[in-house]
């Protein structure tokens, strides 16, 4: 069994910048993909940026520029470095690992209003 924690949302200023990081405990498989979905009211859940156990990242073309994906390996933990943040980017973040299955965290609320 997996679990995941994440810390770091909360409100900012359009332009201002939040960390959001999430720290995974119990039996991982060292080779896994951890990443970051968020969903907004009405909406689907979005993938905004995943990063693999090599290192190697992907992120949603919305965030490209702005967000920035990294993970420490030694302590299973997955960071999302948010800059330049938009009204739009109002969405619970979630936090996520897929190793043989997908584990979720329980997800942080980032709110983005002057």
């Amino acid at each position: 069994q997996v679990q995941l924690v994440e810390s770091g949302g909360g409100l900012v200023q359009p332009g201002g910048s939040l960390s959001l990081s999430c720290v995974a405990s119990g039996s991982i498989f060292s080779i896994n993909v951890m990443g970051w979905y968020r969903q907004s009211p009405g909406k689907e859940r979005e993938l905004v940026a995943t990063i693999f156990s090599n290192g190697r990242t992907n992120y949603a073309d919305s965030v490209k520029g702005r967000f920035t994906i990294s993970r420490d390996n030694a302590k299973n933990t997955v960071s999302l470095q948010m800059n330049g943040l938009k009204p739009e980017d109002t969405a619970v973040y979630y936090c996520y690992l897929s190793a043989l299955r997908i584990y979720w965290g329980q997800g942080t609320q980032v709110t983005v209003s002057s």
